[in-house]
């Protein structure tokens, strides 16, 4: 249901800018948050509702959606990792410096604030219409 009413905004959001009927170029961009620090779950639920509450909303007016997510990865010793994480998904035009700098400012704070080598990113060209 959270994930529904999230996508509601998301698509509220996106109505501004993005006009009924007719397609037009968008791209959808991924963030992936992994919640562990040092092999431990540090970024807890309500960690997580206070760090979108302060950082993500007040960056991101138009909208966004997230769900939390379970990501495994290979380390460099080959070993293989799990790690619970948050998924950010944000559409917006292709041409949205406003945007990307917003996007960049999320994963600078996230990365600071819970002590995280990095955040993947991933966009995804497309079309869409409201």
């Amino acid at each position: 249901m959270k994930r529904h009413a999230f996508l509601l905004l998301l698509l509220w959001g996106c109505a501004s800018t993005i006009r009924s009927g007719a397609t037009e170029p968008i791209v959808t961009e991924r963030l992936y948050f992994g919640r562990n620090i040092s092999n431990t779950l540090g970024v807890t639920d309500s960690l997580w509702t206070v760090f979108v509450r302060e950082v993500v909303s007040s960056r991101l007016p138009g909208g966004f959606t997230f769900w939390a997510a379970e990501g495994e990865w290979r380390a460099p010793n080959g070993q293989s990792s799990h790690e619970p994480s948050f998924v950010l998904e944000i559409v917006h035009p292709t041409s949205s410096a406003v945007t990307d700098s917003a996007i960049v400012a999320i994963i600078a704070e996230y990365k600071r604030r819970f002590k995280q080598q990095s955040v993947l990113r991933v966009a995804t060209p497309g079309r869409a219409s409201f």
